[in-house]
């Protein structure tokens, strides 16, 4: 049987969440985010690109707008208003030292002590294929929070370099340590995904009840987490 999942620190006053995608928070953390930003703690978001190649039936220049707005609306209703967008390319995000500086540059404005991040690994625990943008994604947010602690790395960047980050949490890890409990922020964590309506909608008729996989994945997590709907993380300290 797996082990008891841990309580996630709360030992930290600023977050910020670095993804790929938008909706790619609300499908794994953004009930965590409303009981963080609930308790008081700041949280920004930075999304790699727009998502514009992730609806078929609309050009992506349209999708980027619809989607940077979705986005928006998503993250106010679990008291995110700092979302900001990087503009790499939605489906062919490159790892390497563009995208790393890009996001050290982030870490050294926000200075946060806890980075949330997306499923970095080459699998998801049904054992399915990651796709290329979370892997990349995630493995440059790992090597930035050490990149933003050293002022001889990416020195022309400014501001002062930010050694401060002490958790990495990653939201749909296959090997999850750690959880939130999220039963007080349950409907916030579905209607922000549901402010995904484009996206949505682009998915088929399979994603027209959200509530219902959002809440078996939390009861799923919340049986190695005391009974309490949950979201589970793989927690990294640096």
């Amino acid at each position: 049987m797996p082990e008891d999942l841990l309580a996630l620190p709360t030992d930290w006053s600023r977050a910020l969440a670095v993804v790929a995608h938008p909706d790619d928070l609300e499908f794994g953390a953004a009930g965590a985010v409303a009981a963080w930003t609930a308790a008081g703690k700041t949280v920004a978001y930075l999304l790699v690109t727009r998502g514009e190649a992730g609806i078929d039936a609309m050009a992506p220049a349209e999708a980027a707008a619809v989607r940077e707005a979705e986005q928006r609306e998503s993250a106010a209703v679990v008291g995110v208003t700092d979302v900001e967008f990087l503009d790499h390319p939605d489906g062919t995000v490159e790892y390497g030292v563009p995208l790393r500086r890009d996001i050290t540059a982030a870490i050294r404005r926000h200075r946060p002590e806890l980075i949330v991040t997306f499923n970095h690994h080459d699998r998801w625990a049904s054992g399915k294929l990651n796709s290329p943008d979370h892997r990349h994604t995630g493995q440059a947010v790992l090597d930035a929070a050490g990149d933003a602690g050293n002022r001889w790395v990416f020195p022309d960047l400014g501001p002062e370099p930010w050694g401060g980050v002490r958790y990495v949490a990653v939201a749909g890890s296959p090997v999850p340590s750690h959880a939130v409990d999220i039963t007080d922020t349950m409907d916030l964590a579905v209607a922000s995904l549901q402010a995904h309506r484009a996206y949505l909608e682009g998915l088929g008729p399979t994603m027209s009840d959200v509530r219902g996989p959002l809440t078996a994945m939390a009861e799923a997590n919340g049986a190695r987490f005391g009974g309490r709907l949950s979201l589970a993380f793989e927690l990294l300290s640096r």
